[in-house]
Parts: C-alpha cells; sequence; structure tokens
C-alpha cells in the first residue's frame, strides 16, 4: 500500500480555513476547495515507487491489471474509474447537470469531429463517460439538488411578492408538471440579462427578509443578477447532517453550497451549467440533458453490516463504492480485500492500516505528514517495504491499496474506503 500525496484545487468558491482545520495546519488565506485523490490527469495523486513520487496515473497506466484487477480493466478500461474528493465550499458552486453515458459518448464523438479543442471555454464534453457522484457530509452541508414539485416553486416564488416572477409562477401553477419546469428554466436562461437583473434584485431582497428563503439571498449575494438565483429556486434546498449523504444521478439539476463533505464520482470531467458562474452555459445542450421531472431530493444513510462495521452508501453507480467505518480502540482490526484498487482516508481521530507480506514496492520512504503541493496538502511518501507494512493516517491523509492485497485496519476514528463495484 501506498501513502498518497495529494493536490489542494484553489478554487475562489473554496473555503480559507475548513480544508486547513480538518488537517490540522494553519490557514495560508487562500481558499482550498477541493483535495483530489486519485489518477485524473488534471491532478493525480503521487506515490513513492522506486526512485521516488510519481503520479498514480502513471503508476496505474503500467500495470493496469495488477494495480485496478482485471474485473475493473475490463468494464471501465486501464484508469482508476473514481475519483475520491475532500470538499469544502463557502460560497455556491455553479447549477449544473451531468449527461448520462449515450449523451456524454455521442457529445464527446461530435464536438471530436467538429474539431472543438478539449481546452475551448465553449466546449462541453471533455471525454466520452458519465459523471455520476455522491456527496457525504463531514458538517452540516446545503446543497440544491432536483426540481421541486411546480406547485411548490410557484409558491415560493409568490411568498417573494415580487411582480415579475408572477409570470413565472403562474406557469408553475398552470402546466403539466414537465412542460412547466421546461418551461420556466428556458424562460430564465434565455431571458435578457440586463432585463432579469433587476427581478433578480427584487426577489433576492425579498428572499433576505425571510428566514426561509435567506439561502437565495446569499447565493444572490455572490451572483448578483444572475438569472441562475430564479432557476435555484425551482430546485429542493437540501441540508444534510454530519454522516448524510446525496446521489447525483444523471440530468439532475444540482449545486453545492456550503460546508465540508467527502465527495466521489466516476473519473470524468463532463458538466453542463446553468447558470451561477461566469463560464459559458449552452442553453440548447444543457436543455437536452436536463431530466424535468420533480425528484425527492433522497437523502442516503449508511447502510451497517452488523459482521464488519462497514457502513455502505448505496448507490447505482458502477464506477464506485463508498464505505466507512467508526473505528474503536481494542477491538479486532477490520480485513479489507477488495479484486478492485482502494483508496482510504481517514476524516477523524487515527487510523492504522497493516499490510499483508510482500505487498508494496522495494522501498520504504515514509516520510510523515508534510505539507504537499497546491497549498495545505497532506503528503508523504509510501510505506511499501516488504513484509508487515503500516501507515498511520489521521485527518485528510490517504492511502492507495492496489487491487487484490488485504490490509487490516484499527485505530481511534473515522475512515471512509472507496473501491469499484465489482
Amino acid at each position: 500500500m501506498d501513502r498518497l500525496e495529494n493536490t489542494v484545487r484553489p478554487y475562489a468558491w473554496g473555503s480559507t480555513t475548513a480544508l486547513p482545520a480538518l488537517f490540522g495546519e494553519a490557514p495560508t488565506g487562500e481558499p482550498q476547495a477541493e483535495l483530489w485523490m486519485g489518477a485524473h490527469p488534471g491532478a493525480p495523486s503521487r506515490v513513492a515507487r522506486g526512485a521516488g513520487p510519481q503520479p498514480l496515473s502513471e503508476v496505474i497506466a503500467a500495470q493496469p491489471e495488477r494495480e485496478l484487477g482485471a474485473r475493473t480493466v475490463e468494464t471501465y478500461g486501464p484508469r482508476l474509474p473514481f475519483l475520491l474528493k475532500l470538499l469544502a465550499a463557502d460560497a455556491p458552486l455553479s447549477l449544473q447537470v451531468h449527461p448520462d453515458s449515450a449523451q456524454a459518448a455521442a457529445g464527446h464523438a461530435d464536438e471530436e469531429e467538429r474539431g472543438v479543442p478539449l481546452d475551448a471555454p465553449h466546449r462541453n464534453y471533455k471525454d466520452a463517460h458519465h459523471k455520476p457522484e455522491l456527496i457525504c457530509a463531514l458538517t452540516p452541508f446545503e446543497g440544491l439538488c432536483g426540481f421541486r414539485h411546480p406547485h411548490q416553486a410557484a409558491g415560493l416564488l409568490e411568498s417573494l411578492g415580487v411582480d415579475g416572477l408572477k409570470p413565472y409562477a403562474d406557469i408553475l401553477r398552470a402546466h403539466p408538471e414537465t412542460d412547466a419546469l421546461r418551461e420556466v428554466l428556458t424562460a430564465l436562461l434565455t431571458a435578457d440579462k440586463d432585463e432579469m437583473a433587476a427581478t433578480v434584485a427584487a426577489a433576492a431582497e425579498a428572499a433576505a427578509g425571510s428566514a426561509e428563503h435567506a439561502v437565495y439571498a446569499d447565493i444572490a449575494r455572490h451572483y448578483p443578477g444572475d438569472p441562475g438565483v430564479l432557476a435555484a429556486m425551482l430546485l429542493n434546498h437540501v441540508v444534510l447532517r454530519p454522516g448524510e449523504a446525496l446521489f447525483l444521478g444523471a440530468g439532475v439539476p444540482h449545486a453545492y453550497l456550503s460546508g465540508l463533505g467527502v465527495e466521489i464520482m466516476a473519473n470524468s470531467d463532463n458538466v453542463l451549467r446553468c447558470g451561477l458562474t461566469p463560464k459559458h452555459v449552452d442553453v440548447d445542450e444543457l436543455l437536452r440533458i436536463v431530466r424535468f421531472e420533480p425528484t425527492d431530493p433522497g437523502v442516503l444513510r449508511p447502510e451497517a453490516d452488523e459482521n464488519t462495521g462497514e457502513e455502505v452508501y448505496e448507490t447505482p453507480a458502477g464506477e464506485f463504492r463508498l464505505s466507512r467505518f467508526v473505528l474503536v480502540p481494542g477491538t479486532v482490526p477490520h480485513a479489507l480485500h477488495a479484486p478492485a484498487a482502494q483508496i482510504l482516508l481517514c476524516t477523524e481521530g487515527t487510523a492504522v492500516l497493516h499490510g499483508t507480506e510482500g505487498a508494496g514496492s522495494d522501498e520504504s520512504t515514509d516520510s510523515g505528514e508534510g505539507a504537499g503541493s497546491g497549498g495545505g496538502a497532506p503528503a508523504g511518501g509510501a510505506d511499501g517495504s516488504h513484509g508487515e507494512a503500516e501507515l498511520t493516517l489521521t485527518p485528510g491523509r490517504s492511502a492507495y491499496v492496489p487491487a487484490g492485497e488485504e490490509v487490516r485496519i484499527s485505530g481511534d476514528g473515522t475512515l471512509f474506503r472507496a473501491t469499484v463495484a465489482v
């Protein structure tokens, strides 16, 4: 097994304090939005194998079946199919949806055929994969997820007492659910932004006077005049308690607003934005992808295995499986074995990982808990010596376990386990 050296992404919406507090480090003053754990080409984790740290993506590419397992490679190709993150939001992320597998493959092929550069700001499909994702709260976590029932959305708009919102409320009450949601979202995204700004401002002012709707005033404070503020009112507002989670499937509009959580997703960059962003919004493609149907956000709570203590967040995604262990001192170590690669992340207390004899690389460089790249990222080498190997993880630190290798875990804390659902 290998200790992971990970990168923090400094997106503007990130908290300046949440990740440093978790790591036990002083804030840098800069936003620290996401800590990436995995083999995504944008910021792969690094492991110490042989001469020194090297990207996990290169380690996997060199021996994909050994690292990932034959079933993973057969199903998803020679790539780690998931990306694990710590996400720390202090401002709203963009309102967005993800395509399903068929839409992603077709959209990617079309843009490739038309010669749209991968780094073009108007590119929608960076790859041919879908992007289901799961967010599990470590602190109280706010988000928007899925459409409200139209009559509920109409009631919210009417309660603000803004004349400019009345036509949308009337549509939501008068038309069939799917038609009403499509018509209103289309109208919001295609309206003249300058003309819409006054309605957004009036709605935000009214929302600020209501404890129930103050969240929309806060969104408008970050994105003044953005029609996405009104689009957000069409969605379910969700507050997760620590340990609760949301699963986001294809076509479901959503946005994270605030809080610290563990996020896992299929290893894809395909995002279509609806608003709350200065980035490109392809309205026509977005409207083709969005599922215009009211949904219950479906807050997930982990299902515990009485024999192992593993608490699993069940989802329909095949690319990933997320679970957690609440470790209690003095109990028999839990044995973790999987036919796919695993990433183990400590979020509280201490987790001790005991490797199996003969596992890992030839050199052992356990370099402790120093700072990694990206500003405040946890780092360290790999304890990959032959014979019994042991790693101690503290909050924010993680380890990679190749397919088929067994690790026993013990300690006094909380450990998340990410692997492939094969």
